[in-house]
């Protein structure tokens, strides 16, 4: 018998120091909720920064807003699933430069920060977006 109890209380220790697997980013970012949350303070960032906002004034904001919520959220192993264009469509026509799309990426660190997203998930989300660069920017 304590044989037994012996080798539970070893086997409940062994299970208690097994490392936990990380939540997906999506609720690491918040979820549903965070998302929204990083949005709009990312399009409060784009209004005010005026070599930004220029490339959004023929936008509709609102569906602007639920594409990029829709967007991250799928990324992030979400339940939601993108219904926009590529962002080689979205984006030609557009110019962008290197340096609007370095303020954008700002921003949205900005926006991330303020919810208190860990550097960790902000880098997660980061990459996964760093290759649409060839697609944003003006070729």
């Amino acid at each position: 018998m304590v044989k037994w109890l012996t080798l539970l209380g070893f086997s409940l220790m062994l299970a208690a120091c097994q490392p936990t697997p990380p939540q997906p980013l999506y609720q690491r970012l918040g979820g549903q909720t965070g998302l929204e949350q990083i949005v709009d303070h990312l399009l409060q960032g784009i209004a005010n920064d005026p070599s930004i906002a220029r490339h959004f004034e023929d936008t509709d904001i609102a569906n602007f807003r639920r594409l990029l919520i829709e967007q991250l959220c799928e990324l992030s192993q979400g339940p939601c699933k993108y219904s926009g264009v590529t962002m080689q469509e979205s984006h030609t026509g557009f110019q962008i430069s290197k340096a609007n799309f370095d303020a954008l990426v700002n921003l949205l660190i900005d926006a991330m920060q303020h919810q208190g997203v860990s550097i960790s998930a902000q880098n997660e989300l980061l990459g996964m977006l760093a290759p649409m660069y060839k697609d944003v920017v003006y070729r």
